[in-house]
């Protein structure tokens, strides 16, 4: 098991693979692990980095999660990217995991060559965000099929980490914390927005919101599957992929 530094805690990191770097950022209460079953799809062409951000999976636990985690995610991203001297890599970030992408890009350009945000709301939450997220968890973790997945992803301490992020994106919304640190016009590299039309967790009007992310950045596309659940790139894995790797190339 691979293990680096940041801020005198160990973060778990994976490599598979050989080729071009491509990082997956995973979401909100997952780990490295929500990619298990995909990351065979990318070997023949990449370099596949996975990381389990502080508090989730194999890394080490926090007594709570940091106000601003997707830009401190970010910087664990950043930190990982320079301990293995990786520049020129292509990000991957799904639900959560895409906000994070995006702040790395905004931050280090010069380590980035493109950017793939997968399955999240856009630059804003949803109105009902915090609502909504309060009805999920609680249905979550009485839900036998979503509490096997925390399990899979963090082990029997699962429920401490659910309960972690849902209290600091709870605090995160009640005080109207910027998403992305620095405008997406700043944005320097090719941005692919991806999602479902029946993904039940992102907002209704993300296709809107996609379309006018796409008018400020100044390369970008998307990529809207017509069915599948969250996220796009489990859902659609085999449609996915190809898509991915005609944008990459």
């Amino acid at each position: 098991m691979a293990y680096f530094e940041y801020k005198n805690k160990n973060i778990y990191y994976e490599e598979n693979g050989n080729g071009e770097p491509l990082v997956f950022l995973h979401g909100n209460t997952a780990s490295s692990k929500m990619f298990e079953s995909i990351i065979k799809l990318y070997l023949d062409k990449y370099r596949v980095v996975t990381i389990d951000f502080l508090g989730h999976g194999k890394s080490q636990r926090l007594e709570e999660f940091p106000l601003e985690l997707w830009y401190d995610e970010a910087m664990q991203t950043i930190a990982l990217l320079e301990f293995l001297s990786l520049e020129n890599v292509n990000l991957l970030g799904t639900s959560g995991g895409a906000w994070v992408a995006l702040n790395v890009a905004l931050e280090r350009p010069d380590l980035v060559k493109k950017v793939v945000a997968d399955s999240f709301d856009g630059r804003t939450l949803a109105r009902d965000f915090a609502v909504n997220l309060l009805e999920e968890r609680c249905y979550s973790k009485q839900n036998e099929i979503a509490k096997q997945f925390y399990v899979f992803c963090h082990g029997n301490d699962w429920e401490s980490v659910v309960d972690n992020d849902t209290n600091c994106l709870l605090q995160f919304a009640k005080e109207h914390c910027p998403l992305i640190k620095k405008e997406l016009s700043e944005l320097k590299v090719p941005l692919l927005l991806t999602a479902s039309k029946t993904d039940d967790m992102i907002r209704n009007d993300f296709e809107d919101e996609y379309t006018s992310i796409l008018e400020i950045v100044q390369y970008g596309e998307k990529c809207v599957f017509l069915n599948g659940f969250h996220p796009a790139v489990i859902s659609n894995d085999i449609e996915y992929s190809k898509i991915i790797k005609n944008f990459l190339k």
